[in-house]
Formats: structure tokens, sequence, C-alpha cells
């Protein structure tokens, strides 16, 4: 997609046709620190940067399943390869699996099913989940890096306006958080950055257990159900299981009418900082 807007200029992959092979297609691509969550790239926008990479090789345009394994953090302001392997393509969704790769080291495989997506309006869903009700966005506060006690670039790409409540560290009983996102550039959602705005919002631990720190993820799955709307979409994330520093997150997003768009588990580690 040809587009001057931060995300499909930093998600963007070329075909390295000197290595690709039958039925597999290696691209090259760069990592930006703008998504960064301290010295790390944000896991969701590495699977987007993968998710660009196969939707050049799928003749179905939308993501609808993202199966995401990290195997060891990405690096940024660093060059990429992204292998993507054709495992089978029929009439109505086409399904890949893919790596990514920097310094000779894999650090993310992936595991996707690509359709075609309807808008939300378009069909009427016979089951769905509402979306909370949230105060307007002036009346919220943006994501701190001071609050989780991290530098967060990412918050240079995304803006994400967050409710007293799930703002500040450690000011609940529950495992929760709600807001709203949007690019800070004026790009709309769609399909494609749903990886990305599931990964996007503090965990939910932080709402609970106060400052954490970072919080890496071990696998991460997004379901896409519709092309969203334009404007602001609402996020609720929340963990009700948390055992031997390891925890399960569970998350929904929906559009500007209040359509569910996507939703999302992932497992992910919790790094108490060392004492003192």
């Amino acid at each position: 997609m040809d587009s001057d807007y931060q995300f499909d200029v930093e998600t963007a992959v070329s075909a390295d046709e000197g290595s690709s092979e039958a039925n597999k297609t290696v691209f090259k691509t760069h990592v930006t620190r703008h998504y960064n969550i301290a010295e790390n790239p944000n896991g969701g926008y590495l699977a987007a940067i993968v998710t660009a990479a196969m939707k050049q090789v799928s003749p179905h345009p939308d993501p609808v399943s993202v199966n995401t394994h990290f195997l060891r953090p990405g690096s940024a302001d660093s060059d990429a390869t992204v292998t993507v392997t054709l495992v089978r393509s029929g009439r109505s969704v086409t399904t890949m699996r893919a790596t990514l790769s920097q310094d000779g080291k894999d650090r993310l495989e992936v595991l996707a099913t690509f359709g075609e997506l309807s808008g939300s309006g378009q069909s009427e869903p016979l089951f769905t989940i509402a979306a909370p009700e949230l105060p307007p966005i002036d009346e919220c506060l943006l994501r701190s890096g001071v609050e989780q006690g991290l530098n967060l670039p990412i918050l240079s790409r995304v803006d994400i306006q967050l409710p007293a409540q799930f703002a500040l560290a450690g000011q609940s009983d529950e495992a929760m958080v709600r807001g709203w996102i949007r690019f800070g550039d004026g790009r709309e959602p769609d399909s494609h950055a749903m990886t990305l705005f599931a990964d996007a919002f503090p965990p939910p631990v932080f709402t609970a257990l106060g400052n954490i720190g970072w919080v890496p993820t071990i696998e991460l799955t997004v379901h896409v159900r519709r092309q969203p709307q334009p404007g602001w979409m609402k996020g609720q994330f929340w963990t009700t299981d948390l055992t031997d520093g390891r925890f399960v997150e569970d998350g929904l997003l929906w559009d500007s009418s209040g359509a569910l768009v996507a939703q999302s588990r992932q497992l992910a580690m919790l790094l108490t900082p060392p004492p003192g």
C-alpha cells in the first residue's frame, strides 16, 4: 500500500527475490524503535510487520486469525527478514506461516489465516459483546510511562486515553484496563492494525499491582472479526489468572460504531523489578 502514514511506512516490506523459492517468499524490512516498550519493540508491532509480508503473498486481503509465538525480543533500529511460507490457499481463506529473523536469530513465529472481512454494519451479528461505557476522551488521561515505570516510545505512534481508575498504577482491585485508542498521525484503523492495537494498552495487572515494569509476551492470538469504522476505538483487557509469574490476558476492541472488531488472548510473563 502506498501511504505516508507512519504505521504503513514502518511495517513496509520488500521482496528479496534472490532468496525466495517455491511456496516460500523472503522479505526485507527495518524495525524502528518508535513502537518500543523500553528498549524492546512492541510484540504487536512486530506481528504487524509479519502480516504486512503475508498480505503480499495472500490473495485474500485481511488477517482474520494471527497466532504469534515470541522466541526472543526483537531489536529496534535494526534490519530484519521475514520468511513467509504458503501453507494453503482456498476460495475463502489462505493460511501461511512466517518467521521474523534479525542478526541470524529467529525472533518470532507466526501462523495466520487471511480472508476478506466485511465492514461493521454490513452484517448483523447473531451474538456479540457490547462496548463498555467510557468517559469522554477529554476527561481521560494519556497512558503514562512514568506510571508504568518505563520509557514508552510507542506513545509517539498511538494515542491511548484511559479513565483515571485505569491510568494510575495500583488503583484497582481487579486486573483490568479500559480506554480509547487511535493512531497519532490521523491514520484510520483497519484489519492490519489490530495486532498492534491488541498489544498497545498497559497490561491489566498494572492497575491492580502497581508499577510493574516490562511484561513480555510469550504468545499472542488476535482474531479480527470485521473492518473497523473510522475514528477512535475502545479497548478492554483483563487478567483473571496469574500464577508462577505467568498470566493470561484477554482483550476486546470495538470501533466508533460500537461494533466488536477484534478479540485477543495472550500468555505473558510478569517480570518484577529487582529490590532497591
